[in-house]
Parts: C-alpha cells; sequence; structure tokens
C-alpha cells in the first residue's frame, strides 16, 4: 500500500510559516541595541586613544583613563539625562550575552598553568569571603529587620553572583519580586560604585595587577562590574578579576540548593526532588566554556595568530558589555527601591571590600602575588 499523503492543514501551516518570522523579527528588534552598544564602547575608545595622541603630540602627560571607564560615563550620562528608548532596551540588555561571550573567549588568553596558579589561592579566599559575607550579610539584615526572604536574596546576592544569583535565588525559594528588586537595586548601585572606587583605592595602596584584580574579582558582586573594575585598572588585573570571579560563580548552584532545602524545610519553599538537576541548572554554563577555550589553548590547538583574533573578539564582546553597564544603570529607578536595604547592602559591602583586601594584602606579602 502506498504512503498517504499528508497535506498540513492552513492554520499547520500558518504557524510554520510564523516561526521564521517571528525569529527574524525578535533578532531585528535587537540591532539597534547592539549598535548602540557598539557606539557608546567605540566612543569610550575613541576619547582614549584622542587623549593618548593629544599628549603625545604636545608633550603633555595626561592621565591613562581606561577606555572601559570612558565606555561606562558615556552609558552613564545617556541613562540617567536623556534615558534610553524603548527601541533600544532589548539589544542593551544584550549585554550580559556578550559579557559571557567575552568570559569564554578570554579562556585563550589564559593557560592551565596560569588557572591552577591563581586557583588554588583564589579557591581559599573565595570559601573564606563567602562563608565571612553570607554571615555578616545575615546578622547585619536581622539587625536592620528586614524580611527574611529579603536577607536571604542580599546575603546570596554580596557573597556570591550580584544579579543572577539574587534572579536564581529569587525562583528557589518563592521569594516575592518586591524582595528581589530591593536586592537588586542595592547590588546594582553598589557595583556602580565600586568601579569609580575601587581602582583609586588599588592606585593608591600600589597594588600590583594580580593583587588587585584577585580583590576586585573577590569584592564586586556582578561579573559586569568586576569584569570592568578590572580592566579599569589594566588589561592584566582584568584577566585576574575574571579568573577570581569564575570561582565564585562556580559556587551559584550549591549556594542557591542550600537556601532552597533551608526554606523548604520551614515550607515557605518548593521541595528539591533533584539535586543534581538542579545544580545543572544553576551552573552558569560560560565556567565550562571558558575553561574548554583554556585547555584547547594549553595543548595547542589553537595557533598563535587564532589566539590572537579569539584575544580580540573578547576584547570587543567585552566593549559591547561595559557600554551595557553604563546603559542599564538608572539612579533615578535605584532610589525608588527604599533606604534600608540599600543601607545594609552598603554598609555589608564595605566591610566585605576591606576584608578581602586585607585578605589580599595579606596573601601579597606572602606570596608575593605581583
Amino acid at each position: 500500500m502506498a504512503d498517504a499523503v499528508v497535506i498540513p492543514s492552513p492554520q499547520t501551516r500558518t504557524q510554520a510559516e510564523a516561526k521564521p518570522a517571528s525569529f527574524l523579527s525578535n533578532f531585528l528588534r535587537l540591532i539597534p541595541g547592539i549598535l548602540l552598544l557598539a557606539a557608546v564602547g567605540y566612543a569610550g575608545k575613541f576619547i582614549e586613544q584622542f587623549i593618548a595622541r593629544y599628549g603625545k603630540a604636545h608633550h603633555l602627560v595626561l592621565p591613562n583613563i581606561e577606555y572601559v571607564l570612558w565606555a561606562i560615563v558615556i552609558g552613564l550620562v545617556i541613562a540617567n539625562t536623556i534615558g534610553v528608548p524603548e527601541v533600544f532596551r532589548a539589544g542593551v540588555a544584550t549585554y550580559e550575552f556578550w559579557l559571557k561571550a567575552g568570559i569564554v573567549l578570554l579562556g585563550a588568553r589564559f593557560i592551565l598553568g596560569d588557572i591552577l596558579r591563581l586557583g588554588g589561592l583564589s579557591l581559599i579566599l573565595v570559601f573564606i569571603e563567602l562563608a565571612l559575607a553570607l554571615t555578616f550579610m545575615t546578622y547585619l539584615g536581622r539587625g536592620f529587620k528586614l524580611s527574611p526572604k529579603l536577607i536571604t536574596l542580599l546575603a546570596v546576592g554580596s557573597s556570591v553572583c550580584g544579579v543572577s544569583a539574587i534572579i536564581a535565588t529569587q525562583g528557589a525559594i518563592d521569594a516575592d519580586e518586591e524582595d528581589s528588586s530591593y536586592a537588586i537595586a542595592a547590588i546594582l548601585a553598589l557595583g556602580a560604585i565600586s568601579l569609580f572606587a575601587f581602582p583609586l583605592i588599588g592606585h593608591a595602596l600600589h597594588l600590583g595587577d594580580h593583587a588587585y584584580g584577585l580583590w576586585a574579582g573577590l569584592a564586586v558582586d556582578n561579573t559586569a562590574e568586576a569584569t570592568a573594575a578590572g580592566a579599569i585598572y589594566s588589561d592584566a588585573a582584568g584577566k585576574f578579576a575574571v579568573l577570581a570571579k569564575t570561582c565564585r560563580n562556580a559556587l551559584i548552584g550549591f549556594v542557591v540548593l542550600g537556601y532552597a532545602i533551608y526554606w523548604a524545610s520551614k515550607g515557605q519553599a518548593e521541595e528539591v526532588k533533584n539535586k543534581g538537576a538542579f545544580l545543572w541548572k544553576k551552573f552558569p554554563k560560560f565556567v565550562l566554556g571558558f575553561l574548554l577555550i583554556s585547555v584547547l589553548a594549553t595543548i595547542g590547538f589553537f595557533t598563535k595568530p587564532q589566539l590572537t583574533t579569539l584575544g580580540n573578539l573578547s576584547r570587543w564582546a567585552f566593549l559591547l558589555t561595559f557600554a551595557g553597564v553604563g546603559l542599564r544603570t538608572s539612579f533615578r529607578e535605584l532610589g525608588k527601591q527604599g533606604v534600608r536595604p540599600f543601607i545594609v547592602g552598603a554598609v555589608g559591602e564595605i566591610a566585605i571590600a576591606l576584608i578581602t583586601l586585607g585578605l589580599v594584602v595579606g596573601a601579597d606579602r606572602l606570596f608575593h602575588l605581583g
């Protein structure tokens, strides 16, 4: 018997045709914002190069301010004056994708020896930072009589991975969206401040690239801001900041799982039935991409020109990221979220920054980080 011929119904054909059209439509929506990221990022690069050329041409010693800071400042000015029009917002929001892509590609600039050299010391300091931050923020939040789940969100955000950790924890512990908004606002505001404060402190203390990058990776919460704070100091410091921050990011699943189990035991969150699947879902996959590229670079899979190309692509991805950090930071919106969570976050962040600075300075003196 011949096979029956199935004729798609008009509805099925319409749905099939709608999928490519929908994908194309969504992609086109991103283009204006991505172009804005590129324009702001390149403007920052142009200003840096212009100042360097002007100083050289006129025999002047001018401050060498990295394009990273210029891109962020330009973005902040736009976001907090005229604002970012709706047509650009979807594309600007892709800055987190460019951040993760940049970190993965950055693996080409690390051989495993670099990772292992920093990894052991970083892990020790990461665990110390994690324990101190979780404990300190918990007791500080209780002292200010914040709601218990808001305290959890602030503790996780300040100890592990900033906004990503808060969002992951919110769903796992059934926290209110209002609590999540408060915690995110506090973390974002403090992250913006760290971009300016950390480099000044690092230069005042004459920290080497390795030591400063390690400190930024340990103390700054959001991955984007930690990467930017390191890159503002120097390219080498940016690499170490990314590596230290990646160590913290890798622990997000375990911390979120612990809090999920805790709140489930109190009957205030859904029970975690498959812990392995939960960990895999929460684990930041770009960490694996970073390690894979690093392994391939170590075994000589890439040629030198290819490594150079990957490094340049990483810088371009970060260019879009840093522009996005500024464009996505609206101080007016942050100011609407209330004072108490910000105070708790500020006091906690300052304490954590000082503690980790002490740890890094001590490690530098013992191990000569450079």
